[in-house]
């Protein structure tokens, strides 16, 4: 007699972006080896959270950035349990179970850990007060519209990527916007000196102020409890009605620490994306692969593609960390950086700089490889210099005119 194949038991926790890439390669690869349970801690289908600064400025709207409706987890035959009440509290090693907060219960053979990331919250007086949000979710973007609409004045904690994005959002809804930033230099984990000034000029013409290398003390309520002023170290004030924190954000481990897995700034996984649990995979922001941790999406993709092939039992592929390019998603705004933009005593820098053109390029090279790009104004080159840095071409035949671009290159 015949034995029935019975599917094994996928659970994945987290219904983000990484998480649900790792189940459609899965589906793509093996899509009858598993029964998928997957738990969310919003109330939604999959969405894009990267597209949320373009839901804020008006760009888009909630439903455009839906990657999977409700319907898709159905078609598939994935179990989805969506909503605060469905947050996993525990998970139960011993007997391969995870345990929601409403008291939903779900056995694995296989477990996927996509929790994401957490926003940083600042340790200062007066976080707590109502006015003072972060930028994480489709919960924050609609408390930031409907603030656009019945406050005006906003203050956005974080010169980086992200406190960017967000002000230039509020920024094009009506309100009028500082950043506070803690750095003289704009995205100055991306940006030298010269391009963050190019970056804040051009911000500034639209419209936005900035407060730069600024030391924030705390927050001022007013009797109802909600923020109406950002005090200083120098004993200045901004008025404030809207406060939003984007100084980044750090691994969501809690829970796997709970668990007893092993983690250090993420949950520690080797190059299959498995935990020390053998039974149990992790991706996206969460993790620490080879002292890493992740927080741009291209990463998160290409570690969704590994984990799937393992999960599959295919089990050839090897997640290689590799140097990850920026973008700023601001309209009309052209920014690109990738690798060590700043060089050391062994490196060398070669420019390009156009005040007028608002044009500025910087390659670090050393021996004879492309080591970091910063590009401002004229970013079209900036996937070819990417890919020299990560295939490690010797790129002294072409040095005289890479500065230039592709086109000013003969391919020896």
């Amino acid at each position: 007699m015949l034995g029935i194949n019975v599917k094994k038991k996928l659970v994945v926790i987290g219904n983000g972006m990484a998480g649900m890439r790792t189940v459609e390669e899965l589906l793509s690869a093996a899509p009858s080896r598993y029964a998928i349970t997957v738990f969310g801690a919003e109330p939604y289908g999959n969405y894009n959270r990267i597209m949320l600064s373009s839901v804020l400025c008006g760009e888009k709207n909630i439903e455009d950035i839906v990657i999977n409706h409700r319907q898709w987890y159905v078609d598939n035959g994935i179990t989805l349990h969506a909503g605060d009440a469905k947050t996993v509290v525990r998970i139960d090693r011993t007997n391969k179970k995870v345990y929601a907060q409403d008291g939903t219960i779900a056995g694995y053979d296989r477990l996927l850990i996509a929790t994401g990331s957490k926003a940083v919250i600042p340790d200062i007086a007066g976080n707590d007060l109502d006015g003072v949000i972060s930028f994480r979710d489709i919960v924050d973007v609609n408390k930031m519209l409907a603030y656009s609409r019945s406050h005006s004045k906003a203050v956005v904690l974080g010169g980086g990527l992200l406190g960017l994005e967000a002000a230039n959002g509020l920024l094009i809804q009506g309100m009028a916007v500082t950043v506070i930033h803690n750095n003289e230099v704009l995205m100055n984990r991306q940006m030298d000196k010269t391009a963050g000034q190019l970056l804040q000029s051009e911000l500034e013409q639209r419209g936005l102020k900035f407060k730069m290398a600024a030391k924030l003390t705390h927050l001022l309520g007013d009797a109802n409890r909600h923020i109406k002023a950002v005090a200083f170290n120098d004993g200045s004030e901004l008025d404030c009605d809207l406060f939003v924190m984007a100084i980044g954000v750090r691994p969501n481990i809690a829970l796997a620490q709970e668990s007893g897995l092993y983690c250090e700034r993420g949950i520690v996984v080797n190059d299959t994306l498995q935990s020390y649990d053998p039974s149990i995979y992790a991706v996206g922001e969460c993790i620490q692969h080879r002292g890493d941790t992740f927080g741009l999406v291209a990463p998160l993709f290409e570690q969704a593609k590994v984990c799937a092939n393992h999960l599959s039992a295919h089990g050839a592929a090897k997640y290689i960390s590799l140097p990850t390019a920026t973008k700023l998603k601001v309209t009309g705004i052209n920014l690109f950086s990738v690798g060590d933009f700043l060089g050391d005593a062994d490196s060398e820098s070669i420019y390009l700089n156009d005040p007028a053109a608002g044009i500025y390029k910087k390659l670090v090279i050393k021996a004879n490889k492309l080591m970091g790009a910063v590009l401002y104004g004229d970013t079209a080159d900036g996937l070819w210099y990417q890919t020299l840095l990560e295939q490690g071409r010797d790129i002294a035949y072409m040095r005289e005119g890479m500065i230039f671009g592709k086109a000013y290159v003969s391919d020896g």
